[in-house]
């Protein structure tokens, strides 16, 4: 496991550590003694045109040594109703773990001081140091998306012999939301426009990117003009309530034993540029690209990384996070095998998880146990089509799990 750096919370402008109490709902175990949890986190206010951008620490979770099953998240208000995406925008959602020294624990939730008693633990994906180091995520398509793991195989957690002695495995949510109610622009917002939010005057001067060099003036949009309480701007004279928010999230697990398979989890980035170092290679993954403006909207706009997998496995689970205008998504052996491809699925209507218009799910690939294996080594290519239209902020994100085995 790689330790991950605390700009992992930087890079997506997380602003504050909340320490609120959380619900949960725990139900009995089916047959299969797959056992599940409900639970509300911590709530965030939202208002018309307001990003919300927050960091929730200490997030309620299933403890012991587990195998997680699955894990699915959608955005409800207080008395529990679902929120339509076309009211509030789920941008993302990403739960990371870290471990956390017990005797500093008081202190940290005290003074929400993460600089001593915390260290990040990213996925196995092949991004650079604190991209992308979550273990499930997703964003609008969230409740569309399946996330369920077949038996055997599970997330293996808790595994007390592999915490460090004095610490404490926990969990955070980094997510970003956007209420679009009363906006201008309501499709432009959910892709950041910058000039459609009351950044400063001397944002570019002060803002840095992943690169960690001043934003270009030729960036339009994306992740870094979302900022926590941004403001994008509204229709003259709107006005409209605020509301407090959380996020109502599911997780299935089963007791860890013998008869688990454990799987591992990598994010694959359609924006990697890999080059090597001698024999080493380097990931340099953006996490978000541009569309630019162009005249050719026949002809689907393409996004390809060549990565290479230092290990491999037996492809067990595969599925994309995407934004509205993707095409499909696939993943291709070094032989130019198709491993996945994922579709999207669009809404037709105004319910909650069926907005028209909107991204609301992608599709996932289930292979056979043992019918597709990568090997260490192999170079895989990463493939997003999107609408050859003006976007900001897209993105292609692959989620594989792989099986080292595919029984014990």
């Amino acid at each position: 496991m790689r330790t991950i750096s605390r700009g992992a919370i930087i890079l997506f402008s997380i602003m504050m550590l909340l320490f609120d109490t959380t619900h949960s709902i725990v139900l009995e175990p089916d047959e299969n003694h797959i056992k599940s949890a409900t639970f509300l986190s911590e709530n965030f206010e939202v208002g018309p045109g307001k990003i919300v951008v927050k960091t929730l620490l200490d997030i309620d979770f299933p403890r012991g040594h587990i195998g997680v099953k699955s894990f699915d998240v959608e955005v409800v208000d207080e008395d529990g109703n679902s929120i339509p995406l076309y009211e509030t925008y789920l941008h993302h959602w990403f739960a990371v773990k870290y471990i956390e020294n017990i005797t500093m624990s008081p202190y940290i939730k005290q003074s929400h001081d993460l600089r001593n008693g915390i260290e990040f633990e990213r996925n196995d994906g092949a991004c650079q140091g604190f991209l992308l180091p979550h273990y499930w995520g997703l964003g609008a398509e969230s409740r569309g998306t399946s996330s369920n793991l077949p038996d055997p195989f599970a997330v293996e957690l808790g595994n007390p012999t592999k915490i460090k002695h004095g610490f404490k495995e926990k969990w955070l949510f980094s997510i970003m939301v956007i209420d679009t109610r009363g906006t201008q622009d309501r499709k432009g917002c959910t892709e950041c426009r910058c000039k459609l939010m009351n950044l400063p005057n001397d944002f570019y001067n002060v803002t840095t990117g992943i690169n960690g060099q001043l934003l270009p003036r030729s960036y339009k949009g994306g992740l870094f003009c979302c900022q926590d309480n941004v403001q994008c701007k509204l229709k003259n004279g709107f006005r409209g309530p605020t509301r407090k928010l959380s996020l109502r999230y599911k997780i299935k697990w089963v007791d860890w034993d013998e008869n688990q398979v454990p799987l591992k989890f990598y994010i694959l980035d359609s924006t990697d540029r890999v080059r090597s170092n001698g024999s080493t290679p380097i990931h340099d993954c953006q996490a978000e690209y541009t569309i630019p403006r162009n005249h050719y909207n026949d002809i689907p706009h393409i996004k390809k990384a060549n990565i290479p997998m230092t290990k491999g496995g037996y492809l067990v689970y595969g599925t994309a996070h995407m934004h509205t205008g993707v095409v499909n998504v696939t993943l291709y052996g070094q032989d130019g095998r198709v491993l996945c491809t994922s579709n999207p699925k669009y809404g037709t209507g105004k319910e909650a998880g069926n907005e028209k218009g909107y991204l609301v799910g992608m599709s996932v690939c289930y292979p056979k146990p043992g019918s597709i294996k990568i090997e260490d080594g192999e170079i895989l290519t990463l493939e997003s089509v999107y609408e050859n239209k003006f976007r900001t902020g897209a993105m292609g994100h692959f989620y594989i799990y792989l099986a080292e085995q595919i029984s014990i």
